[in-house]
């Protein structure tokens, strides 16, 4: 039985470590391309060790430091408090329609169901973003369309539905109010959700772009993604117009061209990347409780 467990327990870690290999390698890959050189890439392709060094793309990337520090600067504001807000929400509305002594929590539980199957649209959204609300222009133009999450509140519902009642009743026995009990009791038992659910509505304010593009035409709140999506389209337009990359002097045999691409990738997701590990073991437990009963 031993041996049996041992070569299993082999071939369980043989087999994660490559699927690791494989993901990470792609990053790697990303990361090597975007520190080679523009012409080492068209004759030699794309290596993982890079044949010719070159910061060409990151020096094209870093052409206006402030405008990028700035669109920095928006980003983490913005994925910082909406993903703060979003989960002090997401977990109030969960642990109203959790408890087992709120009357209408199945009628609550549909109403929040029922946005997941139907959308307003986006025409809607425009017009109550811009003309009712008077958001246009304004980084809670960024913050309000993803807030709140039904499915969210569906995984954190979940969770809190897994917390005895008794838990409470106790609390209320000693003289503790509902908001006391919420914040000092609930929530604490709720980190391993809480951590979960707020790593995956930060990745989501991070790598918006969308609701940037359609309300935000201010400079100087321009996010880090919309920033970055706007330089690929400027790359594109250059390499594929080479009457106007003349006039503008522009050699396109050495324009960072896909290594310009790589470097966007890292300068989008690598902080995200960094953060990560950080919130793995809250992230790994918050999937697994509340899984099983008792």
């Amino acid at each position: 039985m031993e041996a049996k467990y041992s070569v299993a327990k082999l071939l369980n870690h043989t087999f994660f470590t490559i699927l690791s290999i494989l993901v990470v390698l792609p990053f790697l890959l990303v990361i090597a391309v975007s520190l080679t050189d523009e012409q080492s890439l068209t004759q030699h392709g794309y290596q993982f060790i890079p044949r010719d060094f070159s910061l060409n793309a990151y020096r094209y990337m870093l052409d206006s430091p402030d405008i990028l520090f700035r669109a920095y600067g928006v980003t983490i504001f913005v994925t910082i408090a909406g993903t703060l807000v979003s989960l002090l929400i997401t977990a109030m509305t969960a642990y109203v329609i959790s408890r087992p002594d709120y009357r209408y929590s199945r009628a609550t539980t549909f109403y929040v169901f029922f946005t997941m199957l139907f959308s307003g649209g986006l025409v809607p959204s425009y017009i109550l973003i811009t003309q009712y609300l008077h958001l246009k222009d304004s980084l809670l133009a960024l913050i309000l369309p993803i807030l709140l999450s039904p499915f969210n509140i569906m995984v954190m519902k979940g969770f809190l539905s897994k917390i005895p009642l008794e838990v409470i009743e106790s609390a209320k026995i000693d003289g503790a109010k509902e908001y006391r009990i919420f914040f000092r009791i609930i929530l604490p038992l709720a980190t391993p959700a809480l951590a979960t659910l707020g790593l995956l509505i930060a990745f989501a304010y991070w790598n918006e772009w969308f609701n940037a593009m359609l309300y935000i035409d201010d400079p100087n709140k321009v996010p880090l993604q919309l920033l970055l999506v706007r330089t690929l389209n400027s790359i594109e337009f250059i390499t594929t117009n080479s009457e106007f990359s003349q006039q503008l002097g522009i050699d396109l045999a050495d324009f960072p061209n896909n290594s310009a691409r790589m470097a966007i990738a890292v300068l989008a997701g690598g902080p995200m990347l960094v953060i990560f590990p950080f919130f793995q073991r809250f992230f790994i437990r918050g999937l697994t409780v509340g899984s099983l009963k008792g």
